[in-house]
């Protein structure tokens, strides 16, 4: 698996994970993965500058059971190549709200239920700068 992988670093109901990076000036698209394992995917989004037939989309979805769930698409494209982005997601029991700079919100169910997830995943056309979790 390529990118960055952070394993036991517990992301609990109530913290904020904090997200900060710059996509690369001729990026396509990236991925933030977080769950228990690649395998067990909670929250799956995927910023599309230009990939997978998508032109400035963020995509999300889960992975569980070796199968993909029903991609959710919400909410506005608020990352520029080349330019740092700073994202917070807050983690409920029901879902992972997603919050940008520029105001926009994702709103992605927590489809596993679960209250703390210890694996994250980062990859693509991008340089992830920092990773905080309150």
């Amino acid at each position: 698996m390529s990118g960055v992988v952070v394993k036991n670093m517990s992301f609990k109901v109530g913290q904020t994970l904090t997200i900060t990076g710059i996509p690369n000036s001729d990026a396509t698209h990236f991925v933030i993965n977080v769950g228990n394992s690649e395998d067990d995917l909670a929250l799956h989004m995927n910023p599309r500058f230009d990939a997978h037939g998508d032109t400035r989309a963020v995509v999300c979805n889960s992975y569980h059971g070796g199968k993909w769930c029903e991609e959710h698409r919400e909410g506005g494209f608020p990352f520029n190549q080349g330019e740092e982005f700073k994202i917070n997601i807050t983690f409920t029991k029901e879902q992972f709200l997603v919050s940008f700079p520029d105001g926009s919100e994702i709103h992605f169910p927590n489809r596993q239920g679960d209250e703390k997830y210890k694996y994250m995943h980062f990859e693509g056309d991008v340089r992830i700068q920092g990773v905080e979790i309150k």
